[in-house]
């Protein structure tokens, strides 16, 4: 595999990539307290050149997580806030009349980055999530009949309340299915809240990031280095009969009304192989489909209301159905 090279003149091969992307951890942990199964999922979506949807209450640092990630791995940036009014142009971009040359200009919008932190995303209608759809999965912008390549790489990390939250939409299917992965960003242990406090104390301000001491680490040579040594991780014949045995005992559950799609077996796949390489093999064992199964599925199935009224979660679902599948020897 010939070696790439970066914005910054860095060289980047599969040894110093795994590397490097392992170091997101620390440096990420200078502004964030205790997510490292988010910091791990973020990643992952990297690799497999995927999106993300993080699901929290307010105030457990999803934006600055993402923030922070941009900055350990030099990736451009740009955020919008999701609101009621907000309009699709708003994200994608529009044609804008210059009165000096008498014609119409395209004005690129904040989707035109490398790193897309779509705040609170359920808090504006559907028509404005569903302007993601083409960036998500075509990875460009179509305006007035002219498609525009976005940036590479490419992702778009959305936050997102709890549905039962008043002011929120939930998201359409389609576009759930979009997502490589949901993250739950669950509230802090009671240490973990004391770092926060006592970092605060100390002067800690998560607009100024530098500041905290947040350096790049890694950056798009290694992110590709690293995505063309995944693409060689090796997946036995079991594993992948292992991959679609649980999700199509998803569309088995009584307790489901939406099962995984095969689009949602092939993520668990690629999810896998990513998670795989960066604990260092070039092979896929079942464990690492059991450790990104929760994250890679849980928002792609749907409960019946009985169900749910019951307590049952979609984690409990994929959780048993874990327990029953037979694991290849």
């Amino acid at each position: 595999m010939d070696p790439t090279t970066d914005n910054a003149g860095r060289t980047g091969d599969a040894g110093t990539a795994r590397a490097s992307l392992e170091a997101l951890r620390a440096e990420i942990a200078k502004a964030v307290v205790g997510q490292d199964p988010a910091v791990t999922g973020l990643v992952v979506a990297l690799l497999c050149r995927g999106h993300v949807l993080l699901e929290g209450v307010p105030g457990v640092a999803k934006t600055l997580l993402v923030r922070a990630l941009a900055s350990a791995l030099e990736l451009d940036t740009k955020r919008v806030q999701f609101t009621p009014d907000l309009m699709p142009s708003d994200v994608t971009g529009s044609l804008v009349y210059d009165t000096r040359t008498a014609a119409f200009s395209f004005q690129p919008g904040p989707v035109f980055t490398n790193l897309l932190l779509a705040d609170e995303i359920n808090r504006t209608p559907p028509k404005t999530q569903s302007s993601l759809l083409e960036a998500m999965e075509e990875r460009q912008v179509t305006v007035d009949g002219t498609p525009r390549p976005l940036p590479e790489p490419f992702l778009v990390a959305a936050t997102q309340n709890p549905v039962e939250y008043e002011g929120t939409y939930p998201l359409p299917e389609a576009q759930l299915d979009r997502f490589l992965v949901k993250l739950t960003i669950p509230l802090p242990s009671r240490q973990d809240e004391i770092d926060v406090l006592t970092r605060h104390a100390a002067g800690f301000n998560p607009r100024d990031l530098r500041a905290a001491g947040v350096r790049p680490v890694a950056g798009p040579a290694d992110l590709e280095a690293a995505r063309a040594a995944v693409a060689t991780t090796t997946v036995s014949p079991e594993i992948t009969a292992y991959v679609v045995d649980i999700c199509r005992a998803t569309r088995e559950s009584p307790s489901l009304t939406l099962g995984v799609s095969p689009r949602g077996a092939t993520a668990l796949l690629a999810t896998s192989r990513a998670w795989a390489w960066l604990t260092g093999r070039d092979y896929v064992i079942p464990d690492d489909v059991k450790a990104l199964a929760l994250p890679t599925l849980r928002h792609r199935i749907q409960l019946r209301p009985e169900a749910e009224m019951e307590g049952v979660t979609p984690d409990s679902v994929i959780n048993a159905i874990l327990a029953h599948v037979p694991v290849p020897r």
